[in-house]
């Protein structure tokens, strides 16, 4: 788990971008999307086969980002991560979010010490649902579990 100090300062970007946003509105990624965007946050959904999703335009790959993006969160497979890391560090972002939820996750030793190696900021698990200002009800619940057991960050 990374410190709170780079969570915090992840989170000090205003633009993010998030790969694996799905298309299925059930999806978690579609929670997690809708709770940054309603916090104010400018978020690029990336999804290689989706033209947009929730209303919103998406691109097809890191390389297709526009410039100014602060961070990019990862929601696809474990086994797709280091990919993922891979097109960050080529694109020139520094900062990567390995998200890791109930069940799902896209944290993997490979991307973790792909990240490491080309010098990006990485933070390996959590939600950063669990680190907003006022998330919703399901998120502030699990936050305080979270807290309570001391498997968050303080």
């Amino acid at each position: 788990m990374a410190t709170r100090a780079a969570i915090d300062e992840f989170l000090a970007q205003d633009r993010l971008a998030l790969v694996g946003l799905s298309r299925d509105a059930k999806s978690f990624s579609h929670s997690v999307y809708r709770e940054l965007v309603d916090h104010g946050y400018d978020v690029t959904p990336v999804n290689r086969w989706a033209d947009t999703i929730v209303g919103a335009p998406c691109v097809r790959s890191i390389a297709e980002l526009p410039d100014g993006i602060g961070g990019v969160i990862v929601m696809v497979d474990a086994d797709h991560a280091a990919q993922v890391v891979q097109e960050c560090a080529d694109r020139g972002i520094t900062r990567v979010w390995l998200h890791k939820g109930v069940g799902a996750s896209s944290v993997s030793d490979a991307a973790i010490a792909l990240a490491h190696d080309r010098g990006l900021a990485v933070i390996d698990g959590a939600c950063p649902l669990m680190f907003v200002a006022h998330p919703g009800l399901v998120h502030r619940l699990h936050r305080r579990e979270l807290h309570l057991t001391g498997r968050l960050p303080a």
